[in-house]
């Protein structure tokens, strides 16, 4: 699969305006201000092919990306900080709760911050991915601002507080750095059909 040959496809602020190609779709979530724009744009080796926001809680629809024909990255509106009006939020809310019901997720890739033990809205999205009965791992990102002592705990802390089942494997990543790129790169290749 070649994830430069990557292409923005519609910005849907409605599930009946999300394709239903039949291509594999890689949901991606993860709290306002958790960087997944840098992630998406990491995994692409794209500077600023997902928009970077200088205030969290720019993406505000859902924004598909097709890559190489294969599959969609489906970049979810980030929860949480947001300096947003609570029925912008309610909205965002409603539509995040359709896309899960739509069936649409073939697999999930939820971000957190490796810093921080997860907050309450990460660990409702969590229960959205498991509910989904679909794949899904976590990217714990920011790892280059951990010291090297404190991965572990805090991975384990990560694990814990969102009650992961033993399947579910937390990728230390860096967006920074580009470590646990590889990691995240094989598990798109795998949902395209291409390992």
């Amino acid at each position: 699969m070649n994830l430069h040959n990557a292409e923005f496809v519609i910005s849907s602020t409605a599930i009946a305006d999300c394709p239903r190609d039949g291509l594999p779709q890689v949901a991606f979530a993860g709290k306002s201000n958790v960087g997944k724009s840098s992630v998406i744009n990491r995994v692409l080796q794209r500077k600023n092919f997902a928009r970077v926001g200088e205030a969290p809680g720019k993406t505000t629809h859902i924004n598909y990306f097709r890559i190489d024909q294969k599959l969609y990255l489906v970049d979810l509106p980030g929860y949480g900080y947001a300096k947003v009006s609570k029925a912008e939020k309610d909205r965002w809310g409603k539509l995040m709760e359709a896309y899960f019901a739509s069936g649409l997720i073939d697999y999930g890739v939820m971000i957190v911050d490796a810093r921080h033990k997860p907050t309450a809205n990460d660990m409702t999205m969590a229960e959205w991915f498991k509910n989904s009965g679909k794949p899904f791992v976590i990217v714990a990102n920011k790892l280059d601002k951990l010291r090297k002592r404190d991965i572990e705990p805090n991975l384990a802390l990560i694990r814990q507080t969102l009650e992961l089942p033993e399947t579910v494997e937390i990728i230390a990543f860096s967006a920074e750095k580009g470590d646990g790129r590889d990691a995240l790169v094989g598990i798109l290749q795998s949902v395209a059909g291409d390992a």
